[in-house]
């Protein structure tokens, strides 16, 4: 019998690199829609891993899926992930419905990027899914000098 962890799937707002369906497949998770969203209140900063900070006039996009709770163990279970916990937010999707999720923020500093070119797997989806051009401008001053 399967425990509820496999079966029972929970929202959640992606926003750096697993908005990239290639690096979710890494840990066997297809999500079957990934619709964008923005989440208010925060920003988007690279410590050296994206992550979000608290910002009173401030937002990020991203992408609302659904993941069991298997899935998310083991995505933020990674050695490269480590230091994300879960938050609970209301992200707003592109018809206006607002949506309670589930959101993983590292609240210090995060572990360094896992494989080259770790900045490309975040800004080449948020181009695909049609991010707004000034969002991606942001992320584009985010850039590493090395990538």
């Amino acid at each position: 019998m399967r425990n509820g962890s496999d079966v029972r799937k929970v929202k959640v707002f992606f926003y750096g690199s697993f908005i990239n369906r290639d690096v979710l497949a890494r840990v066997d998770y297809y999500p079957d829609k990934m619709e964008m969203a923005r989440l208010d209140g925060f920003d988007i900063v690279l410590r050296p891993l994206a992550t979000l900070i608290p910002s009173g006039h401030g937002c990020v996009y991203g992408v609302l899926a659904t993941a069991t709770h298997s899935h998310l163990h083991k995505l933020y279970e990674e050695d490269w992930v480590c230091a994300y916990l879960p938050e609970a937010v209301i992200v707003m999707t592109e018809d206006a419905a607002l949506h309670p999720a589930l959101c993983y923020i590292a609240w210090s500093e995060t572990a360094e990027a896992p494989f080259a070119g770790y900045f490309d797997h975040i800004i080449g989806p948020a181009r695909q899914m049609g991010f707004p051009g000034w969002y991606l401008e942001r992320l584009g001053r985010l850039r590493p000098q090395s990538s």
